[in-house]
């Protein structure tokens, strides 16, 4: 008796009253039914419930619905007689129940793959603004390494100057302006112990070559002229600038001549000139 009073009091009477179950449990509700005469009753008041319900609930349709609804039946009544007379009541359930376990399931899927397609753009969008992010602070890291490689270089390069002066092994040579260019002047250090000549573009004061030209610096070694490199003097010439090594020399002069430089001095291009 519990068991019955259990199974009445589950809910699953009302929903076979309502055709909301499936083939198997339609089955078993209507197996319980002819078992139990407590159940079929209970089924029977259930359809009591429903109809009272429906009844005072009704709504009359106005006169025009109704006749367009009867115009509606009269103009396929040909229609329905195409359909079998012998359906059984079960098969006109199962027409009812099928499609609406379908719908559900179809409506459950649409639901489902439309959540999946929006979780899915979200995730790109998150990739995408993490993927920007990446590349922002890979481009930043990018910098900072070349900023701090630029310094680097810019401290050794201070360091190398800076120890030219603090050397005692090199000789500061003033190299004066001559009658070609009198106001021009450039400081060259020489060490003869480390055979190393650089020019001081700092502080050097040179006419501003042209693209087809080049200052050469020469040492005098015994009279004659011996090729130190060429440079180019603009606003961007700064530091010490390292030139070819010498050993030994009398003086230091630096001519303009064709770029690239010169196998022998111009000496009317000479620019400075400088002695011991």
């Amino acid at each position: 008796m519990e068991d019955i009073k259990a199974y009445i009091e589950s809910g699953i009477l009302e929903l076979y009253v309502l055709g909301d179950v499936t083939p198997e449990e339609r089955t078993q509700v209507e197996a319980m039914a002819q078992k139990h005469p407590a159940i079929k009753a209970e089924l029977e008041e259930i359809g009591r419930s429903l109809e009272l319900y429906a009844e005072e609930n009704a709504v009359e349709p106005s006169e025009n619905l109704r006749n367009r609804v009867l115009n509606s039946l009269v103009v396929n009544l040909g229609d329905d007689r195409t359909f079998s007379s012998t359906r059984t009541a079960d098969e006109e359930e199962d027409n009812v129940i099928i499609p609406i376990s379908r719908a559900r399931s179809n409506t459950f899927f649409k639901y489902a793959f439309a959540a999946c397609l929006a979780l899915l753009l979200v995730s790109i969008v998150a990739l995408i603004s993490v993927y920007n992010k990446l590349q922002e602070s890979n481009n930043l890291v990018a910098s900072l390494q070349s900023q701090n490689q630029r310094f680097a270089n810019q401290t050794s390069l201070m360091d190398k100057e800076l120890g030219v002066f603090h050397d005692a092994s090199f000789k500061m040579v003033k190299l004066q302006g001559t009658p070609k260019s009198p106001s021009s002047k450039l400081t060259v250090a020489w060490s003869p112990v480390k055979k190393k000549v650089m020019i001081d573009m700092t502080n050097a004061s040179m006419p501003v070559n042209d693209k087809d030209h080049q200052y050469q610096l020469w040492a005098m070694v015994n009279g004659k002229p011996v090729d130190l490199g060429v440079f180019d003097a603009d606003t961007t010439s700064t530091g010490m600038k390292e030139m070819k090594s010498i050993a030994s020399a009398d003086a230091f002069a630096v001519t303009l001549e064709r770029r690239g430089g010169s196998p022998t001095p111009t000496m009317d291009q000479m620019m400075v000139i400088g002695k011991f």
